[in-house]
């Protein structure tokens, strides 16, 4: 990781955290919501591999300090919450499009594009526990994205569906730009 001090360090794991939880509870009230089985079955198991992701960054973030650990666990800056607030916007069932177009088009690309950058600047000899848990995040993440990009091009039958995916991606890319990327960190 790039030289910080150990508050910085916090916040940013405690960002990532944030995302990973706010993922874990978004694709688990999909899992809920989707018609298609194949699409719940996997958007509950992707769930609840977030939620897994995120109880690793929380275990990296320190237990001393006025705020505790919790008062680590926040987003980037307001730009993260609000794209994350866009994501979840397809609540409708029919919107399944939308929904894996913005969880594997631009949340998981993105979450996978931070979180290997960060694994490129950290040290093994200072951050050998955050580098453990990238590899692992990574790897899940690296599946995830291949598993729902499948899936949605699946569900991708006519040139309406294109444009519903494209768009979709493209209003939530665009926030995401605003907010310099899912961690706040230009990615």
């Amino acid at each position: 990781m790039d030289p910080r001090t150990l508050d910085a360090q916090a916040r940013h794991t405690g960002h990532c955290c944030w995302v990973e939880m706010r993922a874990f509870e978004l694709l688990g009230a999909w899992s809920a919501s989707v018609p298609e089985p194949e699409v719940k079955a996997m958007v509950a198991t992707h769930s609840r591999q977030r939620a897994w992701h995120a109880e690793l960054w929380h275990d990296l973030l320190p237990t001393a300090g006025d705020g505790g650990i919790e008062g680590f666990i926040t987003p980037a800056n307001a730009g993260v919450e609000a794209f994350v607030e866009a994501l979840a916007q397809p609540e409708a069932p029919e919107r399944t499009i939308e929904k894996l177009a913005g969880a594997y088009r631009v949340l998981t690309p993105r979450t996978v594009a931070a979180y290997t950058e960060q694994l490129a600047d950290a040290s093994p000899i200072t951050d050998g526990p955050a580098i453990r848990a990238l590899r692992l995040v990574l790897a899940d993440q690296v599946e995830h994205w291949r598993e729902g990009e499948a899936m949605l091009q699946a569900l991708l039958r006519s040139g309406r569906d294109v444009d519903r995916a494209a768009g979709h991606q493209a209003r939530l890319e665009a926030l995401l730009v605003e907010a310099d990327g899912i961690l706040g960190t230009g990615r």
